[in-house]
Protein backbone atom coordinates (compact mmCIF):
# COMPACT_ATOMS: atom_id res chain seq x y z
CA UNK A 1 0.00 0.00 0.00
CA UNK A 2 1.30 3.70 -0.99
CA UNK A 3 0.03 6.73 0.24
CA UNK A 4 1.59 9.88 1.26
CA UNK A 5 4.04 9.39 3.97
CA UNK A 6 5.00 6.41 2.50
CA UNK A 7 8.68 7.62 2.22
CA UNK A 8 10.05 9.61 4.74
CA UNK A 9 13.20 11.86 4.44
CA UNK A 10 16.14 11.09 5.09
CA UNK A 11 17.55 12.99 8.37
CA UNK A 12 20.84 14.29 6.83
CA UNK A 13 19.00 15.89 4.39
CA UNK A 14 16.43 17.73 6.96
CA UNK A 15 19.44 19.03 8.22
CA UNK A 16 20.67 20.32 4.91
CA UNK A 17 17.19 21.54 4.76
CA UNK A 18 17.44 23.16 7.76
CA UNK A 19 20.89 25.77 6.48
CA UNK A 20 21.34 28.64 4.18
CA UNK A 21 22.78 28.57 0.47
CA UNK A 22 26.13 28.17 0.45
CA UNK A 23 28.82 31.64 0.35
CA UNK A 24 31.29 31.22 -1.72
CA UNK A 25 34.66 33.24 -2.23
CA UNK A 26 35.60 33.12 -5.50
CA UNK A 27 34.43 31.98 -9.02
CA UNK A 28 36.17 28.97 -9.33
CA UNK A 29 34.12 27.57 -6.40
CA UNK A 30 30.63 29.54 -7.47
CA UNK A 31 31.23 27.61 -10.90
CA UNK A 32 31.83 24.41 -9.12
CA UNK A 33 34.13 22.80 -11.20
CA UNK A 34 32.55 23.78 -14.66
CA UNK A 35 35.10 25.92 -16.93
CA UNK A 36 31.99 26.96 -19.00
CA UNK A 37 30.92 28.99 -16.26
CA UNK A 38 33.46 30.08 -14.83
CA UNK A 39 34.07 31.80 -17.98
CA UNK A 40 30.51 33.06 -18.10
CA UNK A 41 30.66 34.39 -14.37
CA UNK A 42 33.55 36.40 -15.05
CA UNK A 43 32.33 37.67 -17.98
CA UNK A 44 29.55 38.87 -16.44
CA UNK A 45 31.47 40.74 -13.80
CA UNK A 46 33.59 42.37 -16.71
CA UNK A 47 30.29 43.61 -18.52
CA UNK A 48 28.99 44.59 -15.23
CA UNK A 49 31.66 46.88 -14.87
CA UNK A 50 31.36 48.03 -18.53
CA UNK A 51 27.93 49.22 -17.80
CA UNK A 52 27.88 50.85 -14.33
CA UNK A 53 31.42 51.70 -14.10
CA UNK A 54 32.24 49.54 -10.78
CA UNK A 55 32.73 45.84 -9.69
CA UNK A 56 29.65 43.89 -8.36
CA UNK A 57 29.83 42.92 -5.05
CA UNK A 58 28.01 40.15 -5.38
CA UNK A 59 26.70 37.18 -7.65
CA UNK A 60 24.11 34.99 -6.77
CA UNK A 61 23.01 32.18 -9.00
CA UNK A 62 20.26 29.33 -9.16
CA UNK A 63 20.23 26.34 -11.41
CA UNK A 64 17.14 25.38 -13.87
CA UNK A 65 16.47 21.76 -13.67
CA UNK A 66 14.94 18.81 -15.54
CA UNK A 67 11.96 16.42 -13.85
CA UNK A 68 12.81 13.19 -14.35
CA UNK A 69 9.58 11.88 -13.44
CA UNK A 70 6.42 13.40 -12.19
CA UNK A 71 4.58 15.94 -13.89
CA UNK A 72 2.00 18.64 -13.06
CA UNK A 73 1.09 16.99 -9.76
CA UNK A 74 2.84 19.20 -7.75
CA UNK A 75 0.35 21.38 -7.04
CA UNK A 76 -2.09 18.57 -6.50
CA UNK A 77 0.12 17.96 -3.44
CA UNK A 78 2.38 15.23 -4.75
CA UNK A 79 5.96 14.28 -4.82
CA UNK A 80 8.41 14.75 -7.58
CA UNK A 81 11.53 13.97 -8.57
CA UNK A 82 13.39 16.67 -10.64
CA UNK A 83 17.69 17.13 -10.78
CA UNK A 84 19.53 20.68 -10.92
CA UNK A 85 21.17 21.52 -14.13
CA UNK A 86 24.44 22.70 -14.46
CA UNK A 87 22.57 25.50 -16.45
CA UNK A 88 21.73 28.67 -14.07
CA UNK A 89 20.01 31.96 -14.02
CA UNK A 90 22.86 34.22 -12.45
CA UNK A 91 22.97 37.90 -11.10
CA UNK A 92 26.02 40.77 -10.29
CA UNK A 93 25.29 43.42 -8.14
CA UNK A 94 25.93 46.37 -5.95
CA UNK A 95 24.11 47.89 -3.12
CA UNK A 96 23.15 51.85 -2.78
CA UNK A 97 21.17 53.87 -0.68
CA UNK A 98 18.93 55.28 -3.32
CA UNK A 99 16.11 52.79 -2.82
CA UNK A 100 16.33 52.49 -6.65
CA UNK A 101 16.48 49.43 -8.93
CA UNK A 102 18.17 49.32 -12.06
CA UNK A 103 18.05 45.92 -14.20
CA UNK A 104 19.29 44.88 -16.68
CA UNK A 105 20.19 41.68 -19.04
CA UNK A 106 23.98 41.00 -20.97
CA UNK A 107 21.81 39.98 -23.90
CA UNK A 108 20.18 43.30 -26.12
CA UNK A 109 16.96 41.07 -26.68
CA UNK A 110 15.95 42.18 -22.67
CA UNK A 111 14.60 45.60 -22.03
CA UNK A 112 16.53 47.72 -19.35
CA UNK A 113 14.27 49.43 -16.27
CA UNK A 114 14.99 51.88 -13.38
CA UNK A 115 12.41 52.38 -11.20
CA UNK A 116 12.07 52.56 -7.43
CA UNK A 117 12.13 49.61 -5.62
CA UNK A 118 8.80 50.74 -3.86
CA UNK A 119 7.14 51.02 -7.33
CA UNK A 120 7.44 47.81 -8.75
CA UNK A 121 4.88 46.46 -10.26
CA UNK A 122 3.96 42.94 -11.98
CA UNK A 123 1.07 42.60 -14.55
CA UNK A 124 2.83 39.36 -16.62
CA UNK A 125 4.22 40.78 -19.81
CA UNK A 126 7.70 41.61 -18.74
CA UNK A 127 10.72 39.39 -18.36
CA UNK A 128 11.46 41.26 -15.69
CA UNK A 129 8.67 40.80 -13.67
CA UNK A 130 9.82 37.26 -12.37
CA UNK A 131 13.02 39.12 -11.23
CA UNK A 132 10.10 41.64 -8.95
CA UNK A 133 8.63 38.52 -8.24
CA UNK A 134 11.43 37.45 -6.50
CA UNK A 135 12.06 41.06 -4.87
CA UNK A 136 8.58 41.48 -3.29
CA UNK A 137 8.12 37.51 -2.27
CA UNK A 138 11.40 38.48 0.51
CA UNK A 139 10.23 42.33 1.34
CA UNK A 140 6.43 41.19 2.14
CA UNK A 141 7.89 37.58 3.98
CA UNK A 142 10.64 39.72 6.31
CA UNK A 143 8.23 43.05 6.31
CA UNK A 144 11.32 45.04 4.94
CA UNK A 145 10.38 48.66 5.34
CA UNK A 146 12.94 50.65 3.29
CA UNK A 147 13.81 47.73 0.75
CA UNK A 148 17.80 48.54 -0.40
CA UNK A 149 18.61 50.10 -3.79
CA UNK A 150 20.37 47.45 -6.51
CA UNK A 151 22.39 48.03 -9.85
CA UNK A 152 22.16 44.68 -11.35
CA UNK A 153 22.91 42.72 -14.53
CA UNK A 154 21.77 39.44 -15.27
CA UNK A 155 23.48 36.35 -17.28
CA UNK A 156 21.70 32.81 -18.10
CA UNK A 157 22.29 29.96 -20.24
CA UNK A 158 19.05 28.00 -19.33
CA UNK A 159 17.18 28.09 -22.66
CA UNK A 160 13.83 30.28 -22.44
CA UNK A 161 10.61 28.75 -22.40
CA UNK A 162 11.71 25.24 -22.96
CA UNK A 163 10.66 23.30 -19.90
CA UNK A 164 13.39 23.65 -18.04
CA UNK A 165 12.56 26.32 -14.96
CA UNK A 166 14.21 29.43 -16.53
CA UNK A 167 11.30 31.69 -14.95
CA UNK A 168 11.36 29.79 -11.69
CA UNK A 169 15.36 29.83 -11.71
CA UNK A 170 15.02 34.17 -11.76
CA UNK A 171 12.75 34.48 -9.10
CA UNK A 172 14.98 32.20 -7.01
CA UNK A 173 17.63 34.40 -7.73
CA UNK A 174 16.47 37.94 -7.08
CA UNK A 175 14.66 36.37 -3.97
CA UNK A 176 18.53 35.05 -3.17
CA UNK A 177 19.79 38.29 -4.31
CA UNK A 178 17.27 40.64 -2.30
CA UNK A 179 18.38 38.34 0.82
CA UNK A 180 22.04 39.07 0.57
CA UNK A 181 21.26 42.81 -0.53
CA UNK A 182 19.01 43.80 2.85
CA UNK A 183 21.29 41.39 4.66
CA UNK A 184 18.38 39.13 5.71
CA UNK A 185 19.57 36.80 8.94
CA UNK A 186 20.04 33.31 6.85
CA UNK A 187 16.89 31.94 6.19
CA UNK A 188 17.31 28.54 5.28
CA UNK A 189 16.86 26.60 1.81
CA UNK A 190 13.20 25.35 2.61
CA UNK A 191 12.28 28.61 3.97
CA UNK A 192 13.47 30.59 0.57
CA UNK A 193 11.60 27.31 -1.48
CA UNK A 194 8.37 28.17 0.25
CA UNK A 195 8.69 32.17 -0.38
CA UNK A 196 9.37 31.51 -4.21
CA UNK A 197 6.89 29.12 -4.91
CA UNK A 198 4.03 31.96 -3.04
CA UNK A 199 5.69 34.32 -4.85
CA UNK A 200 5.95 33.43 -8.42
CA UNK A 201 2.17 33.16 -8.14
CA UNK A 202 2.11 36.95 -8.92
CA UNK A 203 2.98 36.60 -12.19
CA UNK A 204 -0.14 34.58 -12.50
CA UNK A 205 0.45 31.38 -12.80
CA UNK A 206 -1.03 28.77 -10.21
CA UNK A 207 1.90 25.97 -9.86
CA UNK A 208 3.40 23.96 -7.14
CA UNK A 209 6.66 24.05 -5.57
CA UNK A 210 8.63 21.89 -7.54
CA UNK A 211 11.22 24.34 -9.45
CA UNK A 212 11.75 26.32 -6.63
CA UNK A 213 12.57 23.73 -4.41
CA UNK A 214 15.03 21.56 -6.39
CA UNK A 215 16.77 25.22 -7.47
CA UNK A 216 17.34 25.62 -4.09
CA UNK A 217 18.15 22.23 -2.34
CA UNK A 218 19.71 20.49 -5.19
CA UNK A 219 23.10 18.90 -4.59
CA UNK A 220 25.69 17.89 -6.90
CA UNK A 221 25.70 14.49 -8.14
CA UNK A 222 21.50 13.02 -6.63
CA UNK A 223 18.19 13.93 -7.88
CA UNK A 224 15.82 14.60 -5.25
CA UNK A 225 12.49 13.92 -4.46
CA UNK A 226 10.75 16.11 -2.82
CA UNK A 227 7.18 16.09 -1.06
CA UNK A 228 5.02 18.73 0.26
CA UNK A 229 2.87 20.39 2.96
CA UNK A 230 5.99 20.84 4.22
CA UNK A 231 8.45 20.45 2.30
CA UNK A 232 11.13 17.62 2.54
CA UNK A 233 13.14 15.96 0.58
CA UNK A 234 14.97 12.56 0.10
CA UNK A 235 18.15 11.70 -2.33
CA UNK A 236 17.65 9.77 -5.07
CA UNK A 237 20.45 8.73 -7.17
CA UNK A 238 20.45 7.11 -10.44
CA UNK A 239 22.12 4.14 -11.68
CA UNK A 240 25.62 4.77 -12.36
CA UNK A 241 25.54 3.63 -16.27
CA UNK A 242 22.60 6.08 -16.93
CA UNK A 243 22.30 9.19 -18.61
CA UNK A 244 20.00 12.14 -18.79
CA UNK A 245 19.81 13.45 -22.12
CA UNK A 246 18.12 16.72 -22.99
CA UNK A 247 17.05 17.55 -26.27
CA UNK A 248 14.70 21.12 -27.13
CA UNK A 249 11.84 20.96 -29.26
CA UNK A 250 12.16 25.04 -29.72
CA UNK A 251 8.76 24.72 -29.48
CA UNK A 252 8.50 27.80 -26.96
CA UNK A 253 6.48 26.51 -23.80
CA UNK A 254 5.98 29.89 -21.63
CA UNK A 255 3.20 28.85 -19.12
CA UNK A 256 2.31 32.50 -18.12
CA UNK A 257 1.17 33.39 -21.60
CA UNK A 258 -1.68 31.16 -22.37
CA UNK A 259 -4.05 29.51 -19.94
CA UNK A 260 -3.39 25.70 -20.32
CA UNK A 261 -2.07 25.58 -17.15
CA UNK A 262 -3.97 27.15 -15.37
CA UNK A 263 -6.89 25.19 -16.52
CA UNK A 264 -5.63 21.95 -15.63
CA UNK A 265 -5.68 23.34 -11.94
CA UNK A 266 -8.40 24.26 -12.40
CA UNK A 267 -9.89 20.82 -13.17
CA UNK A 268 -7.73 18.87 -11.06
CA UNK A 269 -9.33 21.39 -8.39
CA UNK A 270 -13.03 20.83 -9.51
CA UNK A 271 -12.09 17.07 -10.11
CA UNK A 272 -11.51 16.70 -6.10
CA UNK A 273 -14.38 18.38 -5.19
CA UNK A 274 -16.97 16.87 -7.58
CA UNK A 275 -15.44 13.06 -6.15
CA UNK A 276 -15.47 14.53 -2.88
CA UNK A 277 -19.51 15.64 -2.91
CA UNK A 278 -20.11 12.04 -4.12
CA UNK A 279 -18.53 10.34 -1.26
CA UNK A 280 -19.93 12.37 1.00
CA UNK A 281 -17.25 14.75 2.05
CA UNK A 282 -17.59 18.80 2.72
CA UNK A 283 -16.68 19.13 -0.99
CA UNK A 284 -15.62 22.96 -0.17
CA UNK A 285 -13.02 21.96 1.92
CA UNK A 286 -10.79 20.06 -0.88
CA UNK A 287 -8.93 22.20 -2.85
CA UNK A 288 -6.26 19.57 -4.28
CA UNK A 289 -6.61 15.95 -5.29
CA UNK A 290 -4.15 15.51 -2.48
CA UNK A 291 -6.68 16.37 0.03
CA UNK A 292 -8.93 14.62 -0.96
CA UNK A 293 -6.83 11.02 -0.99
CA UNK A 294 -5.97 12.33 3.01
CA UNK A 295 -9.43 13.00 3.44
CA UNK A 296 -10.87 9.37 2.48
CA UNK A 297 -7.69 7.85 4.07
CA UNK A 298 -7.04 5.80 1.00
CA UNK A 299 -3.75 4.52 -1.00
CA UNK A 300 -2.86 5.71 -4.02
CA UNK A 301 -3.73 2.11 -5.83
CA UNK A 302 -7.38 2.72 -4.48
CA UNK A 303 -7.80 6.87 -5.74
CA UNK A 304 -6.76 5.58 -9.03
CA UNK A 305 -10.13 3.36 -8.81
CA UNK A 306 -12.32 5.94 -7.20
CA UNK A 307 -11.72 8.05 -10.35
CA UNK A 308 -13.01 5.30 -12.63
CA UNK A 309 -15.97 4.93 -10.25
CA UNK A 310 -16.93 8.19 -9.87
CA UNK A 311 -16.23 10.52 -12.67
CA UNK A 312 -17.87 9.37 -15.72
CA UNK A 313 -15.15 9.53 -19.54
CA UNK A 314 -16.72 12.26 -21.07
CA UNK A 315 -16.29 16.48 -20.55
CA UNK A 316 -18.00 17.39 -17.71
CA UNK A 317 -20.15 20.70 -19.11
CA UNK A 318 -19.68 24.03 -16.79
CA UNK A 319 -24.08 23.71 -15.80
CA UNK A 320 -23.35 20.21 -15.56
CA UNK A 321 -20.79 20.74 -12.86
CA UNK A 322 -22.69 23.50 -11.09
CA UNK A 323 -26.32 21.16 -11.36
CA UNK A 324 -23.98 18.63 -9.18
CA UNK A 325 -22.28 20.70 -6.91
CA UNK A 326 -25.96 22.37 -6.46
CA UNK A 327 -24.30 25.95 -6.67
CA UNK A 328 -24.64 29.33 -9.26
CA UNK A 329 -22.27 29.47 -11.95
CA UNK A 330 -21.05 32.36 -10.00
CA UNK A 331 -20.32 30.40 -6.96
CA UNK A 332 -18.34 28.00 -8.93
CA UNK A 333 -16.55 30.77 -10.83
CA UNK A 334 -15.18 32.16 -7.58
CA UNK A 335 -15.26 29.30 -5.22
CA UNK A 336 -13.41 27.00 -7.85
CA UNK A 337 -11.71 28.70 -10.92
CA UNK A 338 -9.23 31.86 -11.48
CA UNK A 339 -8.84 34.61 -13.09
CA UNK A 340 -7.32 33.35 -16.44
CA UNK A 341 -9.62 30.19 -16.51
CA UNK A 342 -13.25 32.04 -16.53
CA UNK A 343 -13.40 31.50 -19.73
CA UNK A 344 -13.66 27.78 -19.28
CA UNK A 345 -16.94 25.88 -20.80
CA UNK A 346 -15.94 22.04 -20.15
CA UNK A 347 -13.66 20.31 -18.00
CA UNK A 348 -11.78 16.91 -18.63
CA UNK A 349 -12.24 15.58 -14.63
CA UNK A 350 -11.68 12.08 -15.35
CA UNK A 351 -8.48 12.50 -17.60
CA UNK A 352 -7.03 14.85 -15.20
CA UNK A 353 -7.58 13.01 -12.09
CA UNK A 354 -6.77 9.66 -13.30
CA UNK A 355 -3.38 11.23 -14.47
CA UNK A 356 -2.50 12.80 -11.43
CA UNK A 357 -3.24 10.00 -9.25
CA UNK A 358 -1.30 7.39 -11.67
CA UNK A 359 1.83 9.81 -12.09
CA UNK A 360 2.32 9.72 -8.51
CA UNK A 361 2.34 5.89 -8.14
CA UNK A 362 4.87 6.36 -10.97
CA UNK A 363 7.04 8.58 -8.61
CA UNK A 364 7.58 5.97 -5.95
CA UNK A 365 7.84 3.28 -7.87
CA UNK A 366 11.07 5.16 -9.42
CA UNK A 367 12.48 6.05 -6.35
CA UNK A 368 12.23 2.35 -5.06
CA UNK A 369 13.50 0.89 -8.05
CA UNK A 370 16.79 3.45 -8.16
CA UNK A 371 17.35 1.80 -4.60
CA UNK A 372 17.91 -1.55 -5.97
CA UNK A 373 20.91 -2.31 -6.67
CA UNK A 374 19.67 -4.51 -9.44
CA UNK A 375 17.64 -2.44 -11.00
CA UNK A 376 17.59 -1.86 -14.92
CA UNK A 377 17.67 0.60 -17.32
CA UNK A 378 14.77 -0.61 -18.74
CA UNK A 379 12.29 -0.98 -15.69
CA UNK A 380 13.07 3.02 -14.83
CA UNK A 381 12.54 3.98 -18.85
CA UNK A 382 9.45 1.91 -18.85
CA UNK A 383 8.11 4.24 -16.17
CA UNK A 384 9.44 7.72 -17.77
CA UNK A 385 7.14 5.98 -21.38
CA UNK A 386 4.50 5.76 -19.36
CA UNK A 387 4.72 9.18 -17.73
CA UNK A 388 5.18 10.25 -21.46
CA UNK A 389 1.98 8.50 -22.51
CA UNK A 390 -0.27 9.79 -19.76
CA UNK A 391 0.68 13.05 -20.00
CA UNK A 392 -0.10 13.00 -23.97
CA UNK A 393 -3.32 11.54 -23.80
CA UNK A 394 -4.51 12.45 -20.07
CA UNK A 395 -3.42 15.23 -19.37
CA UNK A 396 -2.95 16.56 -22.99
CA UNK A 397 0.24 18.83 -22.39
CA UNK A 398 2.37 17.75 -25.24
CA UNK A 399 2.33 18.79 -28.25
CA UNK A 400 3.36 16.68 -32.20
CA UNK A 401 7.16 18.00 -32.07
CA UNK A 402 7.48 16.46 -28.43
CA UNK A 403 5.86 13.41 -29.21
CA UNK A 404 7.86 13.09 -32.33
CA UNK A 405 10.70 13.61 -30.67
CA UNK A 406 10.10 10.81 -28.29
CA UNK A 407 9.29 7.92 -30.80
CA UNK A 408 13.05 9.40 -32.50
CA UNK A 409 14.46 9.05 -28.97
CA UNK A 410 13.05 5.49 -28.65
CA UNK A 411 14.13 4.25 -32.08
CA UNK A 412 17.95 6.19 -31.10
CA UNK A 413 18.50 3.54 -27.94
CA UNK A 414 16.63 5.69 -25.22
CA UNK A 415 15.64 2.93 -22.56
CA UNK A 416 12.32 5.57 -21.75
CA UNK A 417 11.64 9.29 -23.03
CA UNK A 418 9.20 11.81 -21.68
CA UNK A 419 8.46 15.71 -22.10
CA UNK A 420 10.21 17.32 -19.21
CA UNK A 421 8.41 20.57 -17.44
CA UNK A 422 4.74 22.08 -18.20
CA UNK A 423 4.98 20.50 -21.66
CA UNK A 424 3.36 22.23 -24.37
CA UNK A 425 6.76 22.48 -26.05
CA UNK A 426 9.87 22.68 -24.34
CA UNK A 427 12.30 19.66 -23.82
CA UNK A 428 12.39 16.02 -23.53
CA UNK A 429 14.68 13.95 -21.28
CA UNK A 430 15.95 10.96 -22.06
CA UNK A 431 17.74 8.12 -20.18
CA UNK A 432 20.41 6.39 -22.12
CA UNK A 433 23.25 4.34 -21.44
CA UNK A 434 26.77 6.37 -20.72
CA UNK A 435 28.17 4.20 -23.13
CA UNK A 436 25.84 5.04 -25.77
CA UNK A 437 25.43 9.01 -25.29
CA UNK A 438 27.53 10.15 -28.04
CA UNK A 439 25.85 7.60 -30.51
CA UNK A 440 22.33 8.39 -29.62
CA UNK A 441 22.95 11.75 -29.29
CA UNK A 442 24.20 11.52 -33.20
CA UNK A 443 21.23 9.88 -34.23
CA UNK A 444 19.11 12.63 -33.06
CA UNK A 445 20.73 15.42 -34.63
CA UNK A 446 21.03 14.12 -37.50
CA UNK A 447 17.23 12.86 -37.30
CA UNK A 448 15.86 15.87 -35.29
CA UNK A 449 18.04 19.35 -35.87
CA UNK A 450 19.90 18.73 -39.17
CA UNK A 451 17.43 17.84 -41.14
CA UNK A 452 15.42 21.19 -39.79
CA UNK A 453 17.19 24.64 -40.78
CA UNK A 454 15.84 26.20 -37.80
CA UNK A 455 16.73 23.61 -35.52
CA UNK A 456 20.04 23.26 -36.99
CA UNK A 457 21.31 26.82 -36.07
CA UNK A 458 20.78 26.11 -32.27
CA UNK A 459 21.52 22.41 -31.92
CA UNK A 460 24.54 23.25 -29.41
CA UNK A 461 22.57 25.05 -26.91
CA UNK A 462 19.52 22.28 -27.35
CA UNK A 463 20.47 19.09 -27.33
CA UNK A 464 23.28 18.13 -24.59
CA UNK A 465 23.67 15.38 -21.66
CA UNK A 466 23.69 16.30 -18.15
CA UNK A 467 23.85 14.81 -14.40
CA UNK A 468 22.61 16.56 -11.33
CA UNK A 469 24.21 20.01 -10.61
CA UNK A 470 24.51 22.20 -7.40
CA UNK A 471 21.56 24.08 -6.01
CA UNK A 472 21.27 28.17 -5.55
CA UNK A 473 24.40 29.89 -4.09
CA UNK A 474 25.75 32.92 -3.51
CA UNK A 475 29.79 34.50 -4.42
CA UNK A 476 30.93 37.48 -2.75
CA UNK A 477 33.28 38.98 -4.40
CA UNK A 478 36.55 40.65 -2.98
Amino acid sequence: MVTRDHLKPRDCCAIKMTTPPPVFSSLTECAQGSQVNHERYKGLVDSFQAKYGEKPKYLVRAPGRVNLIGEHIDYSGYGVLPMALEQDITTAFVTNDSGEICLANVSDSYSELKCKVADIKISGHNWYEYFFCGLKGIVEHFSIDSPIGMKVLLDGNIPPSAGLSSSSALVCCAALATVVANNVPSPTKKELAEICAKCERYIGTEGGGMDQSISFMAEPGVAKMIEFNPIRCSDVKLPSSAAIVVSNTLVLANKAAFANYNERVVECRIAAQVIAKKKGLKWQDIRKLGQLMEALQLPLEKMVIVVAECLHGEAYMRNEVCKFLEVSDEDLASGSMSPSTLHMQKFELHKRAAHVYSESLRVIQFKKACENPSVTMEELGKLMNESHASCRDLYECSCPELDGLAVLCEKSGSCGTRLTGAGWGGCAISLVPKDNVDSFMQRISESFYQAHPVRAKQISTSLFATSPGGGASVCKLE
